[in-house]
């Protein structure tokens, strides 16, 4: 056999982040990518909605139709939960959940020698540590994610992850600082910490150590000059941590804190661990220490007994906050939540117009922010050339795509001006 190897990927950041982990290891025993007709198949699965769930089973049947003879190797969120069902689709190999990815390419070669299936989905009760995956080069050639923990302990009504990622395992520092100057050595300048709830590294260790020191320490690297947070719950935005990531001075100045409901009872439904008073308390806060800071979040719409007053109370809340972006999710039902049994589900096209609703508000303060920055000098990372011929695109700190016609390589940080904006970009002058 050919020692070839295709990665799909499924669902968020951190299963990216793990696939191409997965993929070095790989290419360091020898193996060649190739994307079509692969002589193995490995599947990252997600299993946030039923939806995911669908198109994982999609994705493996696939994989067994581009090549009848290939090894089908599951691993990830849904062959965590439902380890079952993938046992049932004909054609899987190898299954693994989402704890001990790592072992995927042992289990392959070990295939190839003896011909012997294996099903291996870890007990979180029994494993509770991060598996051992790290990266030197991503495929996006400016910005690199690190994985610094994963799991979540908040068990929101309406979602699966801890039962598919089990409780919180925080990387150690080391390791992640090894990685950072991997990259650094690679050519990033610009560091994303990702995992499956990034506030809370550090609180399953026996000693003090928190996010604010993994910023801290990365800042000190030569070379990393950004370092941006995937997102954050609001309760664990503080005065301290705030001050401590500005005294860096590479921490950028962009804050994905996510909301879900602009009303307080359909927070407590959902099982969210905060208000709306704390929430525009925290923004505040942001505000307060970094006064041209982006802030972004998501939001469920019609979840179960959201009532039109509930919707009014979410309207009001996100023109309050003036968002400069909003990712809007119409509720799906996910088998397995509590949020899936409640009563007065709401109907699908209320949430079609709630949805629209908020999209029509959500413009507006994009629009609102984006005009703030006119007259402004922002520091922005250029990634690529645009579909607008002449013109070169890259992101500010404060999370706004930039475009400009002026000379600029791909991986460049420069002073840009800005002179104009459009629907949902800047135009500025380099200087």
């Amino acid at each position: 056999m050919n020692k070839t190897f295709n990665i799909k990927t499924l669902g968020c950041k951190v299963n990216q982040y793990e696939s191409e982990a997965i993929e070095e290891i790989f290419k360091k025993r020898g193996f060649e990518k190739r994307e079509e007709n692969a002589d193995i198949y490995v599947i990252n699965t997600c299993t946030v909605t039923n939806m995911s769930d669908r198109k994982s089973r999609q994705t493996i049947s696939r994989a067994r139709r581009e090549n009848k003879d290939a090894i089908i190797a599951v691993i990830g969120c849904y062959s965590q939960v439902k380890a079952d069902e993938v046992k049932e689709i004909e054609g899987v190999d190898i299954i693994l959940g989402s704890r001990n990815k790592e072992e995927v390419v042992d289990l392959c070669v070990k295939f190839i020698e003896d011909q012997i299936k294996t099903e291996n989905v870890e007990d979180f009760t029994k494993k509770e540590s991060i598996e051992d995956l790290e990266i030197s080069k991503q495929s996006d050639m400016t910005r690199a994610y690190i994985k610094i923990q994963d799991g979540c302990n908040m068990y929101c009504s309406y979602c699966l992850i801890p039962y598919a990622r089990g409780n919180i395992a925080s990387r150690d520092l080391v390791s992640i600082i090894n990685e950072a100057k991997r990259l650094r050595d690679n050519g990033y300048k610009e560091i994303v910490l990702t995992g499956i709830h990034v506030a809370s590294y550090g609180k399953d260790f026996d000693i003090k150590i928190s996010l604010i020191d993994v910023i801290e320490h990365i800042a000190k690297i030569d070379g990393i000059e950004r370092i941006r947070l995937s997102s954050m719950e609001p309760r664990h935005i503080t005065k301290d941590f705030l001050e401590r990531m500005k005294a860096c001075k590479k921490a950028c100045d962009h804050f994905h804190l996510s909301l879900q409901s602009g009303s307080d009872e359909i927070l407590k439904l959902m099982n969210r661990k905060y208000d709306t008073k704390l929430y525009k308390k925290k923004v505040d806060l942001i505000r307060e220490v970094f006064p041209n800071a982006g802030i972004t979040t998501d939001i469920i719409v019609g979840f179960p007994n959201e009532t039109e007053k509930n919707h009014e109370e979410t309207k009001e809340f996100i023109k309050d906050i003036k968002f400069s972006k909003i990712h809007l999710f119409k509720y799906s039902k996910r088998d397995g939540t509590k949020a899936s049994t409640m009563k007065n589900q709401v109907n699908g096209n209320v949430k079609k117009r709630r949805s629209k609703e908020l999209s029509e508000i959500e413009k507006e303060n994009t629009k609102d922010f984006l005009k703030k920055q006119i007259g402004k000098t922002l520091s922005v990372l250029f990634e690529t050339k645009t579909e607008f011929k002449g013109f070169k695109s890259g992101y500010s700190t404060n999370y706004l795509r930039v475009h400009t016609k002026d000379d600029v390589k791909v991986n460049d940080i420069r002073n840009v001006k800005i002179i104009s904006y459009k629907e949902d970009y800047l135009i500025g002058e380099i200087f």
